[in-house]
């Protein structure tokens, strides 16, 4: 198994070397991996971005008739629908009409699905790497 103290999932990979990878993954130059997995990481942003502001703009048109909700701006409905992307879940005030209810419904599966992407992506990146230092290790 290897990599002594700290090692994750028994592949070798202490923190050392998570930081240094990560490090390679912001940097601008750094193999094709890293470069793929900045790439993804950045796609995953600017989505969430352009969700975050489709998903603003829906909620505020949806809800801002209601007095009981956040979202009778459309700063509030920026701040409620950046939280649901966030946190999944909040003490903010839910979405009172059925449009309302099924935006929180499709932010919250989009939430989760970006952080389940982007672990995937990480492990992936991970698991090639080790793979590919143990084919270097056994030429």
């Amino acid at each position: 198994m290897g990599g002594g103290h700290g090692a994750v999932a028994g592949l070798g990979v202490n923190g050392t070397r998570i930081t240094h990878e990560m490090g390679m993954v912001v940097r601008p130059r750094g193999s094709r991996a890293h470069e793929l997995l900045r790439n993804r990481i950045a796609r995953l942003v600017a989505l969430t971005f352009a969700v975050d502001l489709v998903g603003t703009t829906l909620a505020w048109l949806l809800e801002r008739h209601d007095p009981h909700t956040g979202f009778t701006t459309w700063a509030g409905a920026l701040f409620w629908t950046t939280a649901q992307l966030t946190t999944v879940s909040s003490q903010l005030a839910n979405p009172v009409t059925p449009g309302g209810k099924a935006l929180d419904i499709v932010l919250e599966v989009w939430s989760v699905s970006v952080v389940a992407t982007l672990a995937a992506s990480l492990a992936s990146f991970f698991i090639h790497s080790h793979i590919a230092e143990m084919k270097k290790d056994h030429q």
